[in-house]
């Protein structure tokens, strides 16, 4: 199917402007154009979902820029567009596992201010209480071990 730049925003969610954008930086290629008009067929849209990808998983748009440029080489950069999908994968990895730990340390912190208000005071706060009630040990504890 084709569709117009307003179609395609409304497929994808992009808004009109980032859509132009990409356009404009080359990231969408293969863009037909009927009297001057973009017109945008399913395979772009699907390219602006991996683009959106990307760049939402902190890629820098020079990057993506290069990967798309790979992408019109055809089957001999297969292995080079794989190694940038990889990286990038293993980057949103350890994103993931920082940001897990992050969570863990806002639990503890939860926990702790409930004791805390419960309590009506810090100070009637026992940290290896913790433990024994939610069964692990406080992000900060030094006896951690992951």
């Amino acid at each position: 199917m084709s569709y117009t730049i307003s179609e395609a925003a409304q497929k994808t969610g992009l808004p009109p402007s980032t859509i132009r954008y990409y356009d404009k930086e080359g990231l969408l290629p293969n863009i037909k154009r009927k009297n001057g008009i973009r017109v945008f067929e399913d395979m772009d849209l699907r390219l602006m979902g991996l683009l959106t990808c990307l760049k939402n998983t902190g890629m820098p748009i020079k990057r993506i820029r290069d990967y798309v440029e790979l992408t019109s080489k055809g089957d001999d950069t297969l292995r080079e567009r794989y190694e940038i999908i990889k990286a990038q994968r293993q980057f949103v990895l350890d994103q993931i596992e920082q940001l897990q730990y992050y969570l863990e340390e806002l639990d503890f912190k939860d926990w702790y201010y409930n004791k805390a208000l419960a309590a009506g005071s810090e100070s009637a706060i026992n940290l290896d209480d913790y433990e024994k009630e939610t069964g692990k040990k406080a992000p900060d504890d030094p006896n951690r071990q992951d």
